[in-house]
């Protein structure tokens, strides 16, 4: 049954002591029961409910031309950001793909910085063996190691909970972590948050510094803030973090979108899709012409499938 936002608003106005989750959680009863309870069940998915009808304006109008919503903190030891997005795939296909630790490094190698991904599901938790480089080809030997623990913290019809945990990274940081939390929506769409963030200590933060002060400099972020009588990206690691959230979110968005093209042209259409939607955002996004970063990653994926 298809869902009728006017009808909710109509609803909430009629009705004391439910929350305008609860009335999701109701509206999706009407189309299947067992789905709702499901959801009802676990904190976790209605808390994600919460976050979207509290974000049902911003995902709806917005500067991204999209249905997204980036937010990203940063304290003296860590920075994070979280992606909230509408996604134009089916929870059933999202969920299918992205419990699977396989799939994950199809997606991550997407991204400019991925120069390898091996997952192993030898060991419980699963493994992801991850590289990370410069946004120029590179041998394996040159670029920093990411060892994630793979868990599937929830997957049941009505919610998906992925987490991805590393203790080590480059530059002296550490506590990576990865969260992907969805829920399905009406009309055949899923609703994503994505959480990234890392810690670090002094010397992280110095050689973080560093780099955001002489290759980074000009980088920015998606968040404006105010700057006196005017306003002005975020920069250093807050930008960073959004930058790399956006690049993480954009290649779950273009992969699972070509998941229905035939599998010889999978690669290359979501490798041009991933491109793409970077470019729509140059001034964030925006590192080398698509002709390199095509002949890069797959150069790159071929390594990858040989192991």
């Amino acid at each position: 049954m298809q869902f009728k936002c006017h009808l909710l608003k109509n609803a909430l106005l009629k009705t004391t002591g439910l929350t305008l989750a609860m009335l999701f959680v109701l509206s999706i009863d009407m189309a299947g029961s067992a789905l709702a309870q499901t959801t009802s069940a676990n904190p976790n998915a209605l808390a994600l409910l919460d976050k979207y009808t509290a974000l049902s304006e911003s995902l709806a109008h917005n500067p991204y031309g999209r249905p997204l919503v980036l937010e990203s903190f940063e304290s003296a030891k860590m920075v994070s950001g979280d992606a909230y997005a509408v996604l134009n795939a089916p929870f059933n296909v999202v969920s299918s793909t992205l419990k699977r630790p396989s799939r994950w490094c199809d997606v991550m190698i997407l991204h400019i910085n991925t120069k390898y991904c091996r997952a192993s599901t030898d060991n419980s938790p699963s493994l992801l063996n991850v590289y990370i480089g410069k946004k120029i080809p590179q041998a394996l030997d040159d670029t920093f190691p990411l060892e994630f623990t793979f868990n599937v913290a929830s997957a049941t019809p009505g919610f998906l909970m992925v987490l991805l945990n590393a203790d080590k990274g480059p530059l002296g940081t550490s506590d990576y972590r990865i969260e992907l939390r969805a829920l399905p929506l009406p009309d055949e769409k899923t609703f994503l948050h994505l959480h990234y963030s890392y810690g670090y200590g002094l010397a992280g933060r110095l050689a973080m510094q560093a780099y955001l002060a002489t290759l980074g400099r000009d980088k920015v972020g998606f968040t404006q803030i105010k700057d006196g009588a005017k306003h002005r990206y975020v920069g250093g690691m807050r930008g960073a973090v959004e930058r790399n959230t956006m690049r993480y979110y954009l290649a779950i968005d273009a992969y699972l979108a070509c998941l229905n093209q035939p599998p010889a042209q999978q690669l290359n259409a979501r490798l041009e899709q991933w491109y793409d939607a970077n470019e729509q955002y140059p001034e964030q996004l925006h590192d080398t012409d698509k002709k390199s970063y095509l002949n890069m990653k797959k150069a790159e994926y071929l390594r990858q499938q040989a192991g």
